[in-house]
C-alpha cells in the first residue's frame, strides 16, 4: 500500500511579460492565414502580369512583325502560369472546417472527423494556404524558365 501525501504547491499569477508573450503567440497563429491571403493576392497579380510582360517584351524587341512560334516551351510556359494562377486563386477560397468553439487547444491533434480546436483551425488553414502558394510559386518559376528557354 502506498501512502498518499498531500503537498501544497505554491503558485503565482503570470507576469505581465508572460501574458504579453501569450498574446503575441496567439496573434501570430491567428494572423498567419491573413498574411498568406495577402501573399495569395500578390501571386494572382504576378501570375496575371508575367504573361503580359512576356508578350510585351517580345513585341518591343521584335518590332511589329514579331511572332514567336507556338513551340512546346511557349505552350508549357503559359500552362504553368495558368496552373499557378489557379492555385493562387484556390488559396484565397475559404475552406469550411468544423470547429469546437469550446476548445482553444488540445494536447493531441483532433482525430479524423472530430471537430478542430480553435488553434488547430488557424494552423490547418495556414498550412493549406501555404502548400497551395508554394506550388503556385514553383509553377510560376517553371513558366518563367520555360519562357526563357523558348526565346533561345
Amino acid at each position: 500500500m502506498s501512502k498518499e501525501t498531500n503537498h501544497i504547491i505554491d503558485s503565482v499569477p503570470p507576469s505581465t511579460t508572460d501574458i504579453e508573450l501569450e498574446k503575441a503567440f496567439s496573434t501570430a497563429i491567428s494572423g498567419q492565414p491573413a498574411l498568406l491571403d495577402e501573399l495569395g493576392k500578390q501571386m494572382v497579380t504576378l501570375c496575371l502580369a508575367i504573361p503580359g510582360l512576356f508578350a510585351t517584351v517580345l513585341k518591343l524587341t521584335g518590332g511589329d512583325d514579331a511572332v514567336l512560334p507556338a513551340s512546346g516551351f511557349v505552350l508549357s510556359a503559359f500552362a504553368c502560369w495558368l496552373v499557378a494562377l489557379i492555385l493562387s486563386l484556390a488559396s484565397l477560397v475559404p475552406v469550411t472546417r468544423t470547429v469546437d468553439r469550446q476548445v482553444i487547444r488540445r494536447a493531441q491533434p483532433a482525430a479524423k472527423g472530430q471537430p478542430l480546436s480553435i488553434e488547430e483551425f488557424f494552423t490547418k488553414s495556414a498550412r493549406h494556404k501555404r502548400r497551395l502558394l508554394i506550388a503556385a510559386a514553383l509553377f510560376c518559376f517553371a513558366g518563367i524558365s520555360l519562357a526563357a528557354w523558348s526565346v533561345f
